[in-house]
């Protein structure tokens, strides 16, 4: 086995073990009294320590920290958009809410239009076949050393976790040697699929889905398996209604769609999210991806054609 793959595989087994149990997580919303204040999203206690998950509303950069009892000032969610309405964490939230009416791709499908290049979105969805690891082979050659580390957000169910701990530690290995820079998303837990259902009783939309367990367990999973949690949510088969687009919106989190998903032949744009499935369920989107890369390869060296970082992105837009 490679070296690198086997150090990444007891970085995993240390961070399982050194997180400790999670207990009594919980949504919560607040600011940090501290400046530069930061959103409170989430609370748990861990490790005799009461931590939270924040995110910096000028960046939408979170982060994990302790914070002592006078440290965090509880907020109404209606409260803390008041104060924030400005920022580019209150701007995205007020944009969502204005594309939550699609059955398909509801939420950020495009950031800023102006960006020579795109953001990649790669989905790990439940599968039994292993990690595309040639994906992130690919992306390495293409793009360094123009971009070191390469951005990309990378969407993660809990079942995918669970059943690949080590092609996780491999990903996470690529991010210890400063390979990936990743954002990590929320793509729910179980990701419920029924191919026998059509598609407005189907993924999440399932009657009796319990939606909380699938984004609060997913996010608790992150954590344990050592990955900080993003703004962002990805719907599983990128279907949602109104109801449950909203429901995801008052957890705080901003849900992504994609307009250049490359298994069904729809082409990137500048500014696009576009997605591909790394979990081996997908090789034609791989393909598609790895030739475009190619294609593209002049304009990388000259720094012409990029991948971007997809907090900053979002948060750019006006």
């Amino acid at each position: 086995m490679n070296r690198s793959v086997i150090i990444g595989i007891l970085l995993l087994g240390l961070c399982v073990d050194g997180f400790g149990q999670l207990m009594s997580y919980r949504v919560l919303f607040g600011l940090t009294t501290q400046q530069p204040r930061q959103i409170v999203l989430r609370q748990w206690q861990q490790q005799a320590q009461t931590r939270y998950l924040v995110v910096n509303p000028q960046t939408l950069e979170t982060a994990i920290t302790a914070l002592p009892p006078n440290g965090v000032k509880i907020l109404s969610w209606s409260s803390l958009m008041q104060q924030l309405g400005q920022t580019p964490y209150g701007r995205a939230m007020r944009f969502e809410q204005q594309r939550d009416q699609n059955l398909q791709d509801a939420g950020i499908e495009r950031t800023d239009k102006t960006e020579r290049g795109f953001s990649l979105t790669i989905d790990l969805c439940p599968s039994t076949k292993p990690l595309t690891r040639s994906v992130f082979e690919q992306l390495i050659k293409a793009f360094e050393p123009e971009e070191k580390p390469i951005p990309v957000t990378i969407t993660v169910t809990g079942l995918w976790m669970e059943k690949h701990p080590q092609d996780l530690a491999y990903l996470k290995n690529l991010v210890s040697l400063a390979e990936l820079d990743i954002t990590w998303v929320n793509h729910t837990y179980h990701h419920r699929y029924d191919p026998r259902l059509p598609l407005p009783v189907n993924f999440l939309l399932e009657p009796a889905t319990n939606l909380n367990d699938e984004v609060l367990l997913n996010e608790q999973a992150m954590l344990k398996n050592g990955l900080k949690p993003s703004i962002f949510f990805r719907f599983p088969g990128l279907v949602s209604d109104k109801s449950v687009f909203d429901r995801v919106l008052a957890f705080g989190l901003l849900p992504i769609g994609s307009d250049a998903w490359l298994a069904k032949n729809e082409q990137p744009k500048q500014g696009s999210l576009v997605l591909i499935h790394a979990n081996g369920n997908e090789p034609l989107g791989i393909t598609d991806f790895i030739n475009l890369i190619r294609q593209k390869s002049p304009y990388i060296r000259n720094k012409t054609w990029l991948l971007y970082d997809l907090p900053g992105s979002v948060a750019k837009e006006k």
